[in-house]
């Protein structure tokens, strides 16, 4: 351990600290296909009793139509959080007749991206655009890739840890700039060490052919089933450059060695034009293609493994909150959907990642320029896709360094704070919150990689000899019955059925309260620029 690591969390762990990281909140955006009982994708509009996706805060769309988005409220309480996006999951389910939910990162057969229906927000001027954007995706990336589901984890430290971490450091700037600079700090240790979060949770080993769509690919896949390709020793096929990719991204001068650079970076990037995607154009036939001609049409483009981000108000662009008012949580964004979990995500995860970004951000996090992330992120491509080989080496300031022992490494560097965190939550002897025993059993997958999420869907895939998408049905089905036979733990069906009324309420209220044309209503929205 690093000396100021090792005093770092001697300091935090002693009285009167100790007690402050008490109120750690977390929520979840967990993403999934609408299917038909044979596996394929959905057609249906998206449902009118889960309300209006433009306005409803717990159930929304991604990209398509049939890629629902659940949202849960950010909480301090774990098992409430479960709670919650269990009771979002039955309801939703028991809205879409004998549809099901995917139950993965990949999705199944699709025959043509054309059958990905782009969602529909309304013909308000904000929901427009949000429709738009996605026509904007289609045309540059096409519609498989955006067809893909993850799960967001949201994860903010209280403000009385904070002010007292920022005694202890001997800080003396205003705390709102301490706490932004320190999740930037947390944020440069993300893209050092995600690869460990990729290879114990990346769960998309596989993929269906029909998600290459002619497209050609660099890897050496093997083959099982029908039509699944797969590699050996991949995570996330989802985090690959076949998933969530944008080449011209590859020249972005983004950093995250002050809230300022970040932000002046990413302005640069929606405002800086691509010949490529430019010669696509704005309108063709009377139809608007994409919002711009720019590297990204706005900041969500940028396909970050975590995002520093701010609540936004009505019509404030990302970029414009976090220069007003700084850092108030960050967005993990790398964890494929979990297979074995009827929600897409465990409690035990959750408890993981606290002791994973409380690691980031107690251990000393040097300045990151444009070479060194290149090397974060030539680690994680490593990890993606061969993160299960034995003796896998990685990038070390400049020097390999086999993966299994850097990872032992930082094991080693999470188990103080697990203990803390035990003392503080008084957890440390219920064997299902323990945040030593959670350790310990992910301790036991880097071990064995066969314990991997990784490795037990490929495991499953092979002793069946079946397709990806088949064992994702059957997954699916077992969860639509789970869903539909349970009860209800924090909602109520009435408080769905409330919510979806007065999201479709609000959703005409917005159309109605237009003023300006849509061309005018773009204009001006890309007139703001950060402060």
């Amino acid at each position: 351990m690093s000396q100021l690591f090792t005093s770092r969390i001697a300091a935090v762990r002693a009285a009167p600290w100790r007690q402050n990281i008490i109120g750690i909140r977390r929520g979840i955006e967990r993403e999934t296909l609408r299917l038909k009982p044979d596996g394929t994708l959905s057609q249906q509009d998206h449902p009118l009793a889960l309300g209006s996706a433009l306005t409803h805060p717990l159930i929304t769309t991604d990209f398509s139509e049939a890629l629902l988005e659940f949202i849960t409220p950010a909480t301090s309480s774990i098992e409430t959080t479960v709670a919650q996006l269990t009771d979002i999951h039955r309801f939703s389910m028991r809205q879409l007749g004998d549809e099901r939910l995917g139950a993965g990162s990949m999705p199944g057969f699709i025959a043509h991206q054309d059958e990905i229906r782009l969602a529909y927000y309304g013909e308000s001027n904000v929901g427009k655009m949000k429709t738009l954007y996605r026509q904007g995706l289609k045309n540059r990336y096409g519609s498989m890739m955006q067809a893909i589901s993850g799960v967001h984890f949201n994860f903010s430290i209280p403000e009385s840890f904070w002010a007292s971490y920022q005694q202890l450091l001997g800080d003396t700037q205003p705390l709102q700039e301490f706490i932004s600079a320190q999740y930037l700090h947390l944020i440069r240790n993300y893209k050092r060490y995600v690869w460990l979060i990729v290879y114990l949770f990346g769960a998309s080993p596989a993929m269906c052919q029909s998600f290459l769509q002619g497209r050609q690919s660099k890897y050496n896949f093997q083959t099982l089933g029908k039509g699944t390709l797969y590699l050996p020793y991949a995570t996330s096929l989802r985090m690959s450059d076949l998933g969530y990719t944008n080449s011209a991204q590859s020249s972005l001068a983004i950093t995250y060695n002050s809230l300022p650079d970040y932000i002046r970076g990413l302005h640069q990037a929606i405002t800086t034009p691509s010949a490529e995607y430019d010669a696509i154009g704005f309108e063709k036939d009377g139809q608007y293609q994409q919002l711009n001609g720019n590297i990204l049409q706005i900041e969500n483009e940028f396909y970050s493994t975590i995002r520093p981000k701010r609540t936004i108000k009505s019509g404030e662009r990302p970029t414009c909150a976090l220069a007003k008012r700084g850092v108030e949580y960050i967005e993990v964004r790398a964890l494929d959907v979990n297979p074995f979990c009827a929600v897409g995500i465990t409690a035990a995860q959750m408890r993981f990642l606290d002791l994973f970004l409380l690691y980031c951000l107690l251990e000393d996090s040097p300045e990151l320029d444009a070479a060194a992330q290149a090397v974060t992120e030539q680690n994680l491509k490593k990890v993606v896709t061969d993160g299960r080989r034995l003796n896998l080496e990685l990038d070390q300031d400049g020097q390999p360094r086999l993966m299994q022992d850097w990872a032992e490494e930082i094991f080693a560097e999470l188990s103080p704070i697990a203990a803390w965190l035990d003392e503080a939550y008084q957890t440390a002897d219920d064997e299902e919150r323990s945040y030593q025993a959670i350790l310990k059993q992910h301790y036991l997958a880097l071990l064995d990689p066969t314990r991997t999420l990784s490795g037990k869907m490929l495991g499953l895939l092979q002793a069946n000899q079946q397709d990806c998408g088949a064992v994702d049905l059957q997954l699916a089905d077992l969860y639509r019955q789970q869903l539909l036979s349970g009860d209800y733990q924090y909602y109520q069906p009435e408080d769905f059925s409330r919510m979806a009324a007065d999201s479709l309420a609000e959703q005409q209220q917005i159309e109605a309260a237009d003023t300006v044309g849509f061309a005018e209503y773009l204009q001006q929205y890309f007139a703001e620029k950060p402060c």
